[in-house]
């Protein structure tokens, strides 16, 4: 039994001994990186490959304070009633996907999203709405991308 807790003992030491001298040396000395491996560094390219393949092009419609601006407040209402049923139709059709005022009154008055196959489609669909067409707003069209089924919380 004497000789059994001696080298209990023994054992017990050395292992203590071990691991103290391993946390002294990774203290002292810097650990040093393995050279990625082919594939590792295939990994972040596939991964980019599979994010563009997420991504699709909408159109972006920034919609600016135009020339006229009418006063008469009946005017006003309806050139507004047309927008709203304008943005409600293109949305129903889901061409429209997502629309809205900017709220700080400034030259930028809103933005429409278009989920359209070409910038001609999303041209005409705003030209035809009647603020654009009294001249209360005018557009500036851009292509845009984002990642497909992206959404507002």
């Amino acid at each position: 039994m004497k000789k059994l807790l001696q080298t209990t003992g023994i054992t017990l030491a050395l292992c203590l001994g071990c691991t103290l001298a391993t946390q002294a040396q990774s203290k002292t000395k810097p650990a040093t990186k393995k050279a990625p491996s082919a594939k590792a560094q295939e990994a972040p390219k596939q991964q980019e490959l599979t994010d563009m393949s997420q991504m699709k092009t909408y159109y972006m419609a920034l919609l600016k304070k135009g020339p006229y601006q009418p006063t008469d407040t009946a005017e006003v209402n309806t050139i507004q009633r047309g927008h709203m049923a304008h943005i409600r139709k293109m949305a129903a059709e889901g061409k429209l996907v997502m629309a809205g005022p900017f709220l700080d009154n400034g030259e930028l008055r809103g933005i429409f999203i278009f989920d359209v196959a070409t910038l001609e489609e999303a041209k005409a669909l705003t030209e035809a709405d009647p603020a654009v067409k009294a001249g209360k707003l005018i557009m500036e069209l851009h292509p845009w991308m984002s990642q497909r089924g992206t959404t507002l919380p």
